[in-house]
């Protein structure tokens, strides 16, 4: 019995060391049958998105889903420690001879309980191991207790600076695409700028932005879960944004050269297809048409009027169609799974960016109004200074 105990242990505490070491130090995708972190995340986040989809306000759901990122590090962690205490109370309890202070028989609830205070350090001493072996076994926990805070006193700042990277950028792109962001935003307001330099700087910064995306989160998978600061902004949806951005200037579009929007549409597309992978999305034959006839002609008609024009022909119908293919299946998996909405190709209401609006925005609207007694939105008054 205590053979097994023993035997049982060491695979307990190598497993969950190994997962740990793939999760927080492997910078790569581990592609194995089963991983521990895997099952967590499989069997949490999917009843968190069960209960999540009853909750019918968008602000409170995306509040709701927020909480889930964080949450989740915290409990991986619980996960990890109550693995190691476990996994070293069965080698405890194979190794033999310990002595508690009141002389009574050490049961094994009490090797679990020796063997969490060891972990942690606490060092109460009311249950001692006497043999050479449970000894050695007390100094390795400890040691390894010691290991473990380092590793979480490292992971969750490392997380949150990746985190805070990705976020920057999507924040950048509020002034240039819309809330939420569109390719026809970004399209019109910087693909109409004379010097064609300025766009394909925007490419580029994205290009490179992908690239740091489908780093971190495959090095760190929980940045997947992790929500943007706004509702009508994520990770996801910029990453799209530049993907259908990218394949109209592929397409074609009048006087706009593309060399470097195929290098940021095939660094984008990369990181969207290894990211559906990484959250296990599948394919749907089945997805609803992001940008059927009608809506591309609303496309076509919003870019002329903002300077920008379309090639016209079935060819560019085929060709957007055909690059169209290479990542929306990918990214409606992706939404699915994680809950998260795709940005339309054109904004299908007039919206103020995020940049515009604020908590005292009515009532300064109403006192300008008020002393100049105009009816003019604030809104546009803003846009006209800018």
């Amino acid at each position: 019995m205590r053979l097994i105990a023993g035997i049982a242990g060491i695979i307990v505490v190598l497993a969950v060391l190994l997962d740990a070491f793939e999760t927080v130090v492997l910078p790569r995708r581990v592609q194995r049958q089963f991983r521990i972190t895997t099952w967590f995340y499989r069997h949490t986040w999917v009843p968190w998105r069960r209960f999540t989809s009853h909750i019918r306000s968008t602000g409170r759901r995306e509040n709701f889903l927020g909480y889930f990122g964080p949450l989740s590090l915290i409990m991986l962690l619980m996960l990890w420690a109550a693995g190691l205490i476990f996994g070293f109370a069965l080698l405890q309890f194979g190794a033999g001879e310990h002595v508690q202070l009141s002389n009574e028989k050490i049961t094994f609830g009490d090797l679990i309980y020796h063997s969490g205070e060891t972990f942690f350090t606490l060092g109460y001493g009311d249950i001692t191991p006497t043999s050479p072996v449970a000894r050695a076994l007390a100094v390795i926990e400890a040691g390894m207790g010691f290991g473990f805070l380092g590793t979480v006193i490292g992971y969750i700042p490392t997380i949150y600076s990746s985190f805070s990277r990705r976020e920057v950028q999507i924040s950048l792109l509020d002034a240039r695409a819309g809330s939420p962001p569109t390719a026809t935003e970004l399209l019109g307001r910087v693909g109409s700028v004379v010097e064609q330099q300025v766009l394909d700087q925007c490419f580029r910064d994205w290009e490179r932005w992908a690239a740091e995306v489908l780093e971190t989160h495959i090095s760190y998978p929980a940045l997947s879960f992790f929500r943007s600061q706004h509702v009508n902004q994520s990770w996801l949806g910029a990453l799209v944004t530049i993907l259908d951005t990218t394949s109209l200037v592929i397409a074609g579009v009048d006087g706009l050269k593309k060399e470097q929007a195929r290098l940021t549409f095939a660094m984008a597309r990369h990181a969207v297809v290894d990211l559906a992978q990484l959250v296990n999305a599948r394919y749907d034959p089945n997805q609803p048409d992001r940008l059927p006839a009608l809506e591309l002609e609303r496309v076509r008609k919003d870019l002329t009027e903002r300077g920008v024009r379309l090639s016209e022909g079935a060819a560019f119908e085929q060709k957007l169609t055909y690059l169209r293919s290479l990542y929306e299946p990918y990214a409606q998996s992706i939404a699915r799974n994680l809950l998260i909405t795709l940005p339309p190709w054109i904004r299908t209401e007039s919206k103020r960016d995020n940049w515009q609006a604020g908590p005292w925005d009515r009532l300064i609207q109403a006192k300008n109004l008020a002393g100049l007694g105009q009816k003019a939105e604030f809104s546009a008054r803003v846009d006209d200074h800018f």
